[in-house]
């Protein structure tokens, strides 16, 4: 079928509108563009996959206290499944500055007050933290995109990986999905090219499954986990001994990070059970009743937000990577070319994406073990360039922790 033939059978025969305006080369990604792309994000608009539904009861964290009277236990275990080779790490890095005023990857934006810092650069100093605490370094995966892919890997083979030994460090690219506008039509980004973004951090094993290299690297490694972080967080902790130990020492599937709530209504998806099974509830459906309610102590019982800082167990990912997760469609502003060629920066959300999100990974396990960290030590997300999560904020977390900026 070629490519008019699939475009016509789609609807979507705009995608060609300037093609006589392309040359030869510009006319063939074009085409090569479409016959990759995946269209059958389509199918899923004016779905309500994302609902939340099912019961929704709290689950219990292993608390910051609890974790200090095993802390010695935990941290052997997890030290130990270091130095067998058994953890990978996974970074999340496919997003691009935007919000921060920059049309450079995300990792590359530049922190520092009196030196060069990098988002990045901070993310392999924890990294490396760990390699030497253990000895041995741990099979480092970098989730691109196809907007950011060659600048990152250029950036960081620049910087020397920041010390990290660049033969465990691997790269992959994640899947994009169309852009479409309102009324279904997918957009042009440029005459020559369909706008495009990531499919969100949820197929993230799924995309590192397509790279023949990271695939095959992976099966020899002797890898058992995998801990997936993303790019915003210069303060967490990957490969931590001890929240690997805890979730080997208890028999989880899968362990996540957590910091208690600095408000009922602070932004993050909480950790609690639907349906009896281990589930996230993103903070837009947590009703009032449930933001206040306390347990016998006057704990909040939904108190715990997630950080997007996991470790799975690399069978449970084999298990499960073929299950379908529910397909979040959200509403932004993205860039286009309209019918007279024209490039449009839109004022107000335009058009839909398509996003899996990783915390559904979570509703496919069968147990997971929440586990306390202090906002403090582990948690200064990099958002916005102002205000709250913040270039500002984190920075302030940063020297509180005595990094020197």
């Amino acid at each position: 079928m070629s490519v008019r033939d699939k475009l016509k059978k789609l609807g979507q025969e705009q995608l060609l509108r300037f093609e006589k305006e392309l040359n030869c080369s510009e006319l063939k990604l074009l085409e090569k563009q479409i016959e990759e792309l995946d269209f059958s994000y389509l199918e899923h608009i004016g779905l309500d996959e994302a609902s939340s539904k099912g019961e929704i009861t709290p689950i219990k964290a292993m608390t910051v206290n609890e974790i200090t009277q095993k802390r010695a236990e935990f941290e052997k275990i997890g030290l130990d499944a270091l130095k067998r080779g058994e953890v990978g790490i996974v970074l999340v890095a496919g997003g691009m500055g935007t919000r921060l005023g920059s049309d450079h990857p995300k990792g590359v934006y530049n922190i520092g007050k009196t030196k060069d810092v990098f988002i990045f650069q901070r993310l392999f100093e924890n990294a490396l933290d760990v390699v030497k605490q253990s000895g041995i370094m741990m099979p480092f995966f970098i989730m691109t995109s196809e907007k950011n892919d060659a600048e990152t890997r250029e950036f960081l083979a620049d910087k020397n990986y920041f010390g990290y030994d660049e033969n465990y460090v691997k790269f992959f690219v994640q899947e994009m999905a169309p852009c479409v506008d309102l009324n279904g039509k997918v957009l042009l980004e440029e005459k020559g090219r369909v706008a495009t973004s990531p499919n969100g951090h949820g197929g993230w094993f799924n995309s590192l499954l397509k790279d023949a290299g990271c695939e095959k690297f992976l099966k020899t490694s002797g890898v058992k986990w995998l801990n997936v972080f993303a790019v915003d967080n210069v303060l967490q902790k990957m490969g931590d001994p001890v929240f690997v130990g805890a979730t080997i020492a208890g028999g989880y599937e899968i362990g996540a990070k957590v910091i208690r709530k600095a408000d009922p209504y602070e932004k993050v998806g909480v950790m609690c059970k639907r349906d009896g099974k281990p589930s996230v509830i993103e903070y837009i459906d947590l009703t009032d009743e449930m933001a206040h309610a306390v347990d016998e102590q006057g704990e909040r019982l939904y108190n715990f937000g997630v950080i997007f800082n996991y470790l799975y167990n690399l069978d449970l990912l084999y298990k499960i990577k073929d299950e379908k997760l529910p397909l979040h469609i959200v509403t932004k502003k993205v860039e286009y070319v309209n019918e007279k060629g024209e490039k449009i920066k839109p004022e107000v959300p335009n058009a839909h994406k398509f996003e899996y999100l990783g915390v559904d990974l979570v509703e496919l396990a069968s147990s997971v073990l929440p586990f306390e960290v202090l906002r403090e030590k582990e948690f200064a997300p990099i958002k916005n360039k102002e205000g709250v999560d913040s270039v500002e904020s984190a920075q302030k977390l940063l020297e509180l922790n005595g990094y020197i900026l």
